[in-house]
């Protein structure tokens, strides 16, 4: 193969070609009319009927992929020879046996027109008088040569025993714009994608090693610029028992594997969000699929609710999610502030993503989200998409897709992709939008059933709410505090049977009724606990609740005083400042609704100085398909371990690293006691 000078004919001079040895055949146009055939030609081919186009003239060729060559040459102008290649035409057979040809082709220009000149040799006779062993070689290449021409390919290719590239490869020349000595040897896994590359060069050894076949999808670098998925498929050329060499092709994919891409992402997309109640569940499970499938980071922000549609500026979102490929930190969850003259706010006004690609590391102002630009310059980012997320005719959210480095960058078909992802999940994120919504309402009317933590001289008291995140109605998960006349402290937690309204009010009358007995008059926390259990069995026949009452007397020549009583709860746990952590395990008795009226045990311990106690319900340990007993080590060991800590930080950090399943409400109280 080579580049052929363009020959002008006049249709009158084609006639030089009458009395030549070899067949000459002639087409014009893009449809390959054909104009010219000589007598040779016809000996070899039979008579073809001229102004047809040669798909036409030549409808029992069996070897229909030769035509493909045609359209080549004729778009390239790249002249082409190929030598005893087998040829078949119905039953043309003037010798009656398996035939060969070697045919060259050439772009030539015949008037105002372009086409083709094909020189043909009978080389029939010339194959057959090889020897029996070659012949049987060459008859099995050639058989599967032209297999493989059948094949709806760009181009074929040809490699030494060992796997190298032997012959220039015009399909390949064309398709990644590497010149011969560019792609010869292993030079063409230069343009294979540098993710792609090692698996493709360890496949093909792999098969040349073991003799095997191949067919691989990956990518490469077109001359046009952007990268395509190509399939590649090779077979050995055996003569004897011995591979003499490779012979394949290469067929563009690309749209097959998007279009496949794109089903598999959906499906996907649609599939992990299916059992997710959870707003923040939903879209952190989206980007688990974003990255690294579509895009090398995604962040998501979560709006918040504007009033009549109108998007004041500045305004905060929460950036909820934040995922990256590789192992730079990616940007930190939190508020995010806005402004008006930015891309993110231009997709929520327009409701239409904003797509952007620039050189690595520099992109426009305005286009990266707050908060993420230190992580974007770091990773080089050449492209980004900001997507909104709309349900139910509200823009809920935005997606923040970007790709970094030299990957190649996001493309209008990833954009959609994306926007087709979010709209295949709508209807798990529209449930999870009405689960957060009406979550947010329970929480309300649950933190106003809830006092603050009275002023008491010398006490640091502080509680702790936190709702199920897989129920959105309120519960029955309570905590108090107050002071009596005698100026000692109460603290109480308790937990209703039961998620919902009829919950929530049993819990806000007994906390009530709870405090009144506590007023009523002085008497040990169990003997309140069981005054409060007559009523429970008098006016929720059908409840039960637990609950721990603790009053706190001091200082005292020894330190505070505490007298408690547990109902069927678990213990509150006692942590000195040296460290040291343990359960208070007295002053039991059964949950409160199951039993008569009789004696509930009480119990009193000395607390030193600088210690905390806590107060909490059971979904502070509580783990599906795990003993309590390990949940309340795993508490135990978290106290000791902030024993020092602030009262506010030791009740924040308790709730984020034991609450993990959050499959119930959490409350809880603590009292830090002064210093000696």
């Amino acid at each position: 193969m080579g580049s052929g000078k363009v020959r002008k004919f006049a249709a009158l001079s084609l006639g030089v070609f009458d009395s030549a040895p070899v067949g000459v055949m002639v087409t014009a146009g893009p449809d390959h009319r054909l104009v010219y055939t000589n007598d040779a030609y016809q000996k070899i081919v039979g008579e073809r009927r001229i102004g047809a186009p040669v798909r036409e003239a030549f409808s029992d060729l069996r070897q229909e992929g030769y035509f493909v060559l045609l359209d080549q040459v004729l778009a390239t102008g790249e002249s082409l020879i190929m030598r005893e290649i087998p040829f078949e035409l119905g039953d043309y057979d003037p010798l009656g046996r398996e035939r060969y040809s070697t045919v060259s082709m050439s772009k030539i220009s015949i008037g105002d027109e372009e086409g083709l000149i094909l020189v043909t040799m009978d080389v029939t006779a010339q194959v057959e008088s090889a020897a029996d062993s070659v012949a049987e070689g060459r008859r099995r290449f050639l058989q599967r040569y032209q297999s493989l021409l059948q094949l709806e390919s760009q181009g074929v290719w040809v490699t030494g025993q060992a796997g190298e590239v032997i012959e220039p490869s015009l399909g390949w020349q064309r398709l990644t714009g590497q010149s011969w000595e560019e792609h010869r040897g292993n030079g063409w896994l230069d343009a294979v994608h540098p993710d792609d590359r090692e698996r493709a060069g360890e496949r093909w050894a792999r098969v040349v090693e073991q003799l095997d076949r191949l067919d691989e999808v990956f990518r490469v670098k077109t001359s046009e610029g952007p990268y395509r998925h190509i399939r590649v498929r090779a077979v050995p050329v055996v003569e004897g028992r011995e591979v003499i060499e490779w012979v394949g092709t290469i067929t563009d994919v690309e749209q097959e594997w998007r279009e496949e891409r794109h089903r598999e992402l959906l499906d996907r997309a649609a599939a992990v969000t299916a059992d997710l109640a959870s707003l923040d569940e939903v879209l952190a499970a989206l980007v688990d699929v974003i990255v690294p499938t579509v895009s090398d980071g995604c962040g998501i922000y979560v709006l918040p609710e504007f009033e009549d549609e109108s998007i004041p500026t500045p305004f905060v979102a929460q950036r909820l999610v934040s995922i990256v490929r590789e192992n730079d930190d990616p940007p930190t969850p939190g508020p995010q502030p806005f402004d008006q003259d930015c891309d993110f706010v231009t997709a929520i006004r327009t409701r239409r993503p904003v797509h952007r690609v620039f050189s690595p590391g520099e992109p426009p102002p305005g286009a990266v989200p707050p908060g993420a630009e230190a992580w974007f310059g770091t990773a080089r980012g050449n492209s980004l998409a900001l997507v909104p997320v709309v349900v139910d005719g509200v823009v809920a959210a935005v997606v923040h897709a970007a790709v970094c480095g030299d990957r190649e960058p996001l493309s209008e078909a990833d954009v959609d992709l994306l926007g087709r992802m979010l709209d295949h999940a709508h209807t798990h994120l529209s449930n999870a939008m009405r689960f957060q919504r009406t979550q947010r309402i329970a929480l309300a009317l649950q933190n106003y059933l809830l006092p603050d933590p009275p002023r008491v001289p010398g006490l640091e008291i502080t509680a702790r709410y936190r709702p199920s995140a897989t129920a959105a109605e309120i519960g029955g998960d309570w905590y108090d505090s107050f002071r009596l006349p005698d100026g000692s402290a109460v603290l109480t937690v308790g937990d209703v049977a039961g998620h919902d309204l009829a919950a929530a009010v049993t819990m806000s009358q007994l906390r009530n009724m709870l405090r009144g007995l506590a007023m009523d008059r002085r008497e040990p926390p169990g003997d309140i606990l069981r005054r409060l259990n007559i009523a429970t069995e008098s006016l929720y026949p059908d409840g039960t609740a637990t609950c721990v009452l603790a009053r706190l007397n001091g200082p005292l020549g020894g330190g505070w005083r505490l007298e408690y009583a547990v109902a069927g709860h678990p213990p509150p746990l006692l942590v000195t400042p040296g460290g040291e952590a343990r359960y208070l395990e007295d002053g039991l008795s059964p949950l409160l609704g199951i039993t008569s009226d009789r004696p509930r045990d009480s119990a009193t311990a000395t607390l030193p100085p600088h210690s905390t106690l806590l107060l909490y319900t059971d979904g502070l340990v509580e783990v599906p398909g795990e003993h309590l007993d390990e949940g309340l080590e795993r508490l135990r060991r978290c106290g000791a371990c902030l024993a020092d800590a602030p009262l506010d930080e030791f009740c924040d950090k308790v709730l984020t690293r034991l609450s993990m399943a959050r499959t119930d409400d959490i409350a809880m109280i603590a009292v830090r006691l002064p210093g000696a």
